[in-house]
Parts: C-alpha cells; sequence; structure tokens
C-alpha cells in the first residue's frame, strides 16, 4: 500500500514538472515575440509563477518519493547496476542541480531587470543583453528534451546504457537546435514588425 501511494505521488510529482517546464517554454516564447515592455514583464512573471509554483514543488516531490522506492526496492546503492533506473537518477540529478543554478538564478535576474526597466520605462540595455544569453537559453530549451529522455527510461527500462546514450545525444541535439533557431526567427519577425510600422508611418499622407 506504501508503494502504491509513493508511485502516485511520484505520478504527481512528474505531472507538476511536466506541466510547469511547458508553462515556462511558453512564457519565455512568448518574452521573445512581445516588444512591448509590458508583455514583456508579465511573460518573465509567468516563467517565475510557473516555475516556483509547479517545477520546484513538482521536482521535490519526484525526488524524494524517488529516493524512498529506491531505498525500499533496491536496497540502496544497488540501483546503480540497473542502466535506465541509474541514468533517470544522473539525469534527475543533473536536471535539479541545472535548473536550480543556472536556469533559476537567470530567470530571477532576468526578472529584476524588468522590473528595472519597468522602472526607467523602457528596455534597457541590461535587460536586452540578458535576454540573449546563450547559455541560459541552451539550459531552458534542454530541460523539456531531458524529462522526456526521463520518462522514455522509466517507460521502457532499457537493460542496456544504449538508450539512454542516444536519448540524452538527441536531446541535447534539439536543445541545440532550438538556441540557434528560435531567438534568430523571433528577432528577425521583431524587425520585420518595426520595419513595417516605419514604412506605414512614412507613407502616411
Amino acid at each position: 500500500m506504501a508503494y502504491e501511494i509513493a508511485r502516485f505521488l511520484h505520478f504527481i510529482g512528474l505531472t507538476l514538472i511536466g506541466a510547469g517546464l511547458i508553462g515556462v517554454f511558453v512564457c519565455d516564447l512568448r518574452t521573445r515575440q512581445v516588444t512591448n515592455l509590458t508583455a514583456f514583464a508579465e511573460a518573465v512573471r509567468g516563467i517565475a509563477l510557473f516555475y516556483d509554483g509547479l517545477v520546484v514543488p513538482g521536482a521535490l516531490l519526484l525526488g524524494g518519493t524517488g529516493t524512498w522506492m529506491i531505498i525500499v526496492w533496491y536496497d540502496g546503492w544497488a540501483f546503480l547496476s540497473v542502466p535506465w533506473l541509474s541514468g533517470m537518477v544522473a539525469l534527475f540529478l543533473f536536471e535539479f542541480v541545472e535548473g536550480n543554478t543556472v536556469t533559476r538564478l537567470y530567470f530571477m535576474r532576468l526578472l529584476r531587470l524588468t522590473r528595472e526597466a519597468s522602472a526607467a520605462g523602457g528596455m534597457t540595455p541590461a535587460l536586452a543583453k540578458a535576454r540573449d544569453e546563450g547559455v541560459p537559453t541552451f539550459t531552458h530549451f534542454l530541460d523539456l528534451p531531458i524529462l522526456m529522455v526521463i520518462v522514455s527510461l522509466g517507460v521502457f527500462r532499457p537493460e542496456t546504457w544504449s538508450h539512454f546514450l542516444v536519448a540524452t545525444l538527441m536531446a541535447v541535439a534539439v536543445a541545440t537546435a532550438l538556441t540557434l533557431w528560435l531567438p534568430r526567427l523571433y528577432r528577425r519577425a521583431s524587425e520585420m514588425k518595426r520595419d513595417t510600422i516605419a514604412t506605414t508611418a512614412t507613407t502616411r499622407p
């Protein structure tokens, strides 16, 4: 009975993390689409809300129940001999550390810079520079693909390390592609929008 409860709580933790990361991803895309500072600030607050309200509690619940189940059913360190389980643990620990250092600190700084820009009455150079930073953008785009790898390990439970290695490389490739493509895509869209507005303004009688 206790194990079934732990599994159910584990599932809830996974659901919270997945929903939170999707919300963070959508809000991040919103910050890249808008040019209005008010809309930008609203999207950044949405990132903070999803991250602190769903991702962090979900990670704590997932980690706590997962640790308990490993201790009970795999006698502690014996799980290291199980490729799919040790792979899940390794990726979860990586995501937990990275999410609460690089990604979390970046979004907190972005929120602070957005408040400063709002007080100044417009987009500041510091905020514009922070928005285009490559490393936190990559780690942010890596979150969802790595979560998918973790889920796939739990579903398929491969007995070798091949699945872990191939899926992890695919996750890194997807995150790299998103990092290179999405910011440029929305930057071009914003530039085209500004050019259209400027052209319209100059051609008015």
